[in-house]
């Protein structure tokens, strides 16, 4: 027997979560973790102000949980490719957000750019969340396909 599950994201997590999805996303798509810049206050100002176009993007149906006070981390991350600057961060209602700024493109640009960096974060989240689970429930992933257009099919079977 067989069957095909369709998932729609909910990104619910801590930070450290948040920049590991992150991290394996950016690096496909040639984009840098710029190193400081979250400890950093002074860097990112200067970097702000030679800025001409900025674009927002609130992440709909995400939530990133609190630090822990034992364990509180800057809620920032910050990632650089060809001259625009994209900030993850997360906003007073808890929602990820990813502010993109750039001199050379123009705010749609930016817009398209920020959503289809979203759309890989997204995608990294689910699919670590979900081969997590199949382990928890001793599931065995049988084989895994991407196809051209980054659709993830994962066979699994229950022993």
């Amino acid at each position: 027997m067989s069957s095909v599950v369709v998932l729609t994201p909910l990104i619910i997590a801590g930070w450290p979560v948040i920049t590991a999805a992150v991290t394996a996303a950016v690096g496909s798509m040639g984009f840098t973790i710029v190193s400081g810049a979250a400890s950093n206050p002074g860097l990112l100002t200067q970097a702000v102000a030679k800025v001409k176009n900025r674009a927002e993007i609130e992440v709909e149906d995400s939530e990133i949980l609190a630090a822990t006070a034992s364990g509180v981390e800057a809620e920032q991350m910050v990632i650089e490719r060809d001259g625009v600057r994209a900030t993850f961060t997360r906003d007073a209602r808890g929602a990820l957000k990813l502010c993109m700024e750039g001199e050379h493109l123009s705010k749609a640009e930016l817009k398209r750019l920020g959503e289809d960096l979203i759309g890989r974060v997204t995608q990294q989240y689910v699919y670590h969340r979900i081969v997590t689970e199949l382990q928890d429930r001793n599931m065995t992933i049988v084989d895994e396909e991407v196809a051209v257009d980054r659709t993830v099919k994962i066979r699994v079977r229950n022993v």
